[in-house]
């Protein structure tokens, strides 16, 4: 984490127009958990990888991530990123778009760095997620407007969304390091199935979770009627009066205190949470069934530690 958080800070933003590359570096000093490049980074470890090698993917990857997180505040309407004020908030919509569009250019010519002979296919791996993710965002998005989502549809928005970054990130990483296959297709497996864990965990906190930690509002998938995976399992389970009651807040726009607190009690009733960590125990599951596939050293023992510790995290 360390190394990563210097290559991050060496990244030069100080140039000219200010109005273009000031939010970029507010964006990437924000922090988070820098878990794309930290993914990469162990990935490759396991099988004895330079990280000076890997570095180029796994900060384009980081990179890559935040110009998505700065496009879709200002879809969301978000107020607030990781206890900062968002960019488009600091700022306006506008230098959030174009700023975050640099970003995505410089995703790319950090990957100049990746070594000559793995340039081609991570390039195409790295172009792949990123169509996945676009793909998820526009399936969000639909979501949004649609009367009925089934749970296996938004389980494959939230692949594309968020889990095709974190497993590319694994399998980039054991690609540049030598690894075969095989051993790819495990992390990739890994990844993806942290990455649903991950995203229904999010869910979880945004109604659960403590503002302080979780680095941003409670209850915002509430107020906007985000398809999530506790409202999607509510609808599916609900009584007919529950779910009359649950239908009839979701008509509601102005009301927003209210709004949440009512949500959230017909899901503590409906025993929405206890399903919500029953599915991320289950992906947190066939993630560590994965790793028994690699080589078994320090590295592999860090992915397995970062899963269970996904579990339980609250930001």
């Amino acid at each position: 984490m360390t190394d990563i958080n210097k290559a991050i800070e060496s990244l030069q933003w100080d140039k000219e127009p200010r109005g273009l590359y000031e939010p970029i570096a507010y964006a990437l000093a924000s922090g988070g958990k820098r878990l794309r490049p930290v993914l990469a980074l162990t990935a490759a470890a396991i099988f004895g990888g330079k990280e000076e090698e890997v570095l180029p993917a796994a900060l384009a990857l980081e990179v890559f991530h935040n110009f998505t997180l700065l496009h879709d505040d200002v879809m969301d309407r978000a107020l607030v990123r990781r206890g900062r004020p968002t960019v488009h908030v600091k700022w306006d919509d506008n230098t959030a778009i174009l700023s975050g569009d640099q970003m995505l250019i410089e995703a790319y010519r950090l990957l100049e760095g990746v070594p000559g002979a793995k340039l081609a296919l991570v390039l195409r791996w790295f172009n792949e997620m990123a169509t996945g993710i676009c793909e998820g965002q526009q399936l969000d998005v639909d979501f949004e407007h649609a009367d009925r989502v089934a749970i296996s549809d938004y389980l494959k928005m939230i692949e594309l969304k968020t889990a095709v970054l974190l497993a590319n990130a694994l399998r980039t990483g054991a690609y540049i390091a030598g690894a075969g296959e095989k051993e790819q297709e495990a992390l990739y497996e890994y990844g993806r199935h942290i990455g649903l864990a991950f995203q229904i965990q999010d869910d979880l906190l945004d109604v659960y979770g403590d503002p302080e930690t979780f680095g941003k509002a409670i209850g915002g998938d509430i107020r906007c009627n985000k398809k999530t995976y506790l409202l999607l399992t509510a609808l599916a389970t609900a009584s007919a009066e529950d779910k009359a009651e649950l239908e009839q807040w979701l008509l509601v726009s102005d009301r927003d205190r209210e709004k949440i607190a009512a949500v959230t009690t017909l899901y503590t009733r409906l025993g929405v949470r206890e399903a919500a960590e029953a599915a991320i125990e289950k992906h947190t599951a066939e993630a560590l069934q994965q790793l028994e596939r690699l080589p078994q050293n320090s590295a592999t023992e860090q992915l397995r530690q970062l899963a269970e510790k996904l579990v339980n995290r609250t930001s």
